[in-house]
């Protein structure tokens, strides 16, 4: 299925009841958010943006925790911008978890049902099942203070799921944990939000747990939706600085020319693709080579003089920032980097082939 008849799919789901259908209009100040968000039951949603841009205002207002200033917001086809937050049919997972420290882990899950008119039996009968399914089952008696950061992540997603929502929101919901306890927890909520079959819609700032939870991405800027699609589409077609940082390519806007892009500000790049008009052209780190000395019988086509403004440790490897006649990031290797003398300040010819260059219209 393409992405354009996936966005069909959702639109013509939600029209017939089906799913989230929201326009979300929030003023608060001199910000103004507005914007549309549909899925369909199943649908794992990212909202990915900067600082400020508005996510966590998106999901607040989702939850009924902040008011819309206008638009409308619609849940399996019924409207919801006059209903409390507690009468929603809306499940949350908070940043900090929240869970009520004095009650145990099995009593935290129970909360929901009980809410709902469960009897206590009920209740924790419901509990001690969620608890099960997250492979909890020794920690029901545990206070929050004696879980585990992943044990109590998964003790929050539990006591959200045991409400049945039709909406989950989840707010960074592996800000909190270390880097290895973050893979484990990443894989078991990937599994979790797969069988999970209403809607998620989730708010976080770190792209591989966009790319690995969610089916589809929206990146915020300004409050505005900028860009929407698949993981893989976002990441192989960025159209904002913001998204080619997330995703760890160089990007750049032109007029586009047969196998030329000539940049807005800056020097022509060539391409692989042949195109005419408004473009994007972008290359990721990787696909740079430096050299001290003009290089002689290179094949690449594109060759720049730039200067090394700054270095730093990128996992295995040395990220240049590089200033000159074409502004780009690289990437070499520790080995290549001593060997050039790279250091602050120096010059630099880069260079990248014409193959490894990806151009698309703007």
């Amino acid at each position: 299925m393409t992405d354009i008849d996936d966005t069909t799919d959702r639109l013509t789901k939600g029209v017939n009841g089906a799913g989230l259908d929201a326009r979300l209009v929030v003023e608060r100040g001199s910000f103004r958010l507005d914007v549309p968000l549909t899925a369909a039951p199943g649908d794992v949603v990212a909202l990915l943006g900067p600082n400020g841009a508005g996510k966590t205002t998106a999901l607040r207002a989702l939850a009924g925790l902040v008011p819309l200033a206008g638009g409308h917001l619609r849940l399996d086809g019924a409207a919801l911008e006059r209903t409390p937050p507690d009468s929603r049919p809306v499940g949350v997972v908070f940043q900090d978890y929240l869970l009520f420290p004095h009650l145990s882990a099995l009593d935290n899950v129970a909360f929901g049902p009980r809410c709902q008119g469960a009897t206590k039996a009920q209740a924790r009968a419901e509990a001690a099942a969620w608890l099960d399914r997250m492979g909890l089952t020794e920690q029901a008696g545990a206070k929050p203070r004696r879980l585990s950061g992943g044990q109590a992540q998964r003790v929050a997603l539990a006591r959200a799921l045991a409400t049945h929502p039709r909406l989950l929101l989840l707010d960074e919901p592996l800000a909190a944990l270390d880097a290895r306890t973050r893979l484990e927890v990443r894989a078991q909520l990937r599994r979790h939000l797969a069988e999970f079959e209403a809607v998620a819609v989730l708010v976080t700032h770190d792209p591989l747990d966009a790319m690995v939870l969610a089916d589809r991405l929206v990146v915020i800027e300004d409050g505005q939706v900028v860009q929407e699609g698949s993981p893989s589409d976002i990441a192989r077609h960025p159209r904002t600085d913001y998204i080619a940082r997330l995703v760890g390519l160089n990007l750049y806007r032109g007029q586009a020319a047969g196998h030329a892009v000539r940049l807005d500000a800056g020097p022509s790049i060539t391409t692989t693709e042949d195109l005419s008009g408004p473009a994007f052209v972008a290359f990721p780190p990787s696909a740079v080579t430096l050299y001290r000395d003009r290089p002689t019988g290179s094949s690449a086509r594109n060759l720049w003089r730039c200067r090394i403004a700054g270095l730093e440790i990128h996992g295995d490897q040395i990220r240049a920032d590089l200033t000159g006649e074409l502004p780009l990031a690289a990437d070499v290797t520790t080995v290549a980097a001593a060997d050039l003398d790279l250091q602050a300040g120096a010059a630099v010819w880069a260079t990248v082939k014409a193959t490894q260059t990806h151009a698309y219209p703007a």
